[in-house]
């Protein structure tokens, strides 16, 4: 059985509620948007929803891997998403002749 979608509204609302503070959050999270959004599940979205939770700072040592998730926030999709919000932007083309 698959997950089921985030609406588009549930979307807009995510979208407005993961800005951040911190220029480094925003880069990562706008990132994670252009890859995920129309594929974004309704658990990938509390998920994401529970790291907006954090301040800005201890949000960056995650995505930077300072730290891992703890407590409330050490579980499998929480990691998931991390994981999908880590992912390095893909290395600049070549431009040959």
């Amino acid at each position: 059985m698959s997950e089921a979608l985030l609406d588009d509204r549930g979307l807009s609302k995510l979208r407005w509620r993961c800005r951040r503070g911190l220029l480094e959050n925003d880069l990562f999270i706008e990132r994670f948007f252009d890859r995920h959004a129309s594929t974004l599940t309704v658990a990938q979205a509390e998920a994401l929803g529970a790291l907006m939770d954090l301040a800005d700072n201890d949000l960056l040592d995650l995505l930077l891997r300072r730290k891992d998730p703890e407590g409330e926030l050490d579980r499998d999709e929480v990691r998931k998403v991390l994981a999908l919000l880590r992912v390095p932007r893909a290395a600049a083309p070549e431009f040959g002749h």
